[in-house]
């Protein structure tokens, strides 16, 4: 398999708000990614999953129980009936109409402000392919109206059979792999699916590999980064973006040193 877009150059912004912003609002929802944008975020990070009517929508567990009022997988729900709950109020009173978000409605609303987005292909339990399918499937209604001055979204995911999946429709994007735990097996996947980055569990990053990422053509990033001293060790590494919730504390909206990376 092949991917349309591997080894770009990189156009993304260094910062990336994780889930919209952080801890700051209700993860995954409009209100979330409206909130990272007033604090200066140009970036962020979503997680795709599919109804089983085929809707593209936002959710990170594959239980609606933390962070909805409904309870249990949503494998069996159409949109018409997720798009009903209430994803706001287990944050906080000030969100309790907060609705789920569905992907096509972010991607609208990114275009509309000029702003970029990492998608994670976020499957539900044997949705893997199906998943990265729709997600290209979507990217590519959107092919002929997005502007040449604004990157394309960034398409992540834990699942290499989700990447593959989207990979094998060429569509135009740029891929890449995340990782919790090193394998040195990693090298030859991120190869396999030509990916144009690896995102790794931050603790992972140590000077070795981040030079290995970027001598195979492939940038270094990480998530989730909170504390300056973890994001000072990063950008003293020479990484190329970080995915973090303190959109408070680091990024465009902090007022450390941490604001521009080097």
């Amino acid at each position: 398999m092949t991917s349309a877009c591997a080894r770009i150059d990189w156009p993304y912004p260094f910062w990336i708000a994780h889930r919209g912003a952080g801890k700051r609002a209700p993860e995954n929802t409009m209100a979330a990614f409206m909130l990272g944008a007033q604090h200066g975020f140009r970036m962020f990070e979503c997680d795709a999953k599919l109804s089983a009517d085929g809707v593209l929508y936002l959710l990170h567990d594959d239980s609606l129980d933390r962070t909805t009022n409904a309870h249990g997988s949503p494998a069996a729900l159409p949109w018409s009936a997720l798009a009903q709950l209430d994803a706001g109020s287990w944050h906080s009173q000030l969100f309790h109409t907060e609705p789920l978000l569905r992907l096509d409605a972010l991607l609208h609303w990114c275009l509309a402000q000029g702003l970029c987005l990492n998608i994670e292909i976020k499957p539900l339990p044997g949705q893997d392919a199906a998943t990265g399918l729709a997600v290209a499937t979507l990217l590519e209604r959107y092919s002929a109206q997005w502007p040449a001055d604004l990157p394309r979204p960034l398409v992540s995911s834990f699942s290499v059979p989700a990447l593959e999946a989207f990979g094998s429709t060429g569509t135009h994007a740029a891929l890449a792999l995340l990782v919790e735990h090193w394998s040195d097996r990693i090298w030859e996947q991120t190869q396999a699916l030509q990916c144009a980055a690896l995102v790794c569990h931050y603790p992972l990053w140590v000077p070795e590999r981040v030079a290995r990422c970027h001598a195979l053509g492939m940038r270094a990033l990480s998530y989730t980064v909170n504390a300056p001293d973890q994001a000072h060790a990063l950008i003293a590494m020479h990484t190329d973006g970080i995915i973090t919730d303190a959109i408070d504390r680091l990024g465009p909206g902090a007022n450390t040193d941490t604001d521009s990376p080097p």
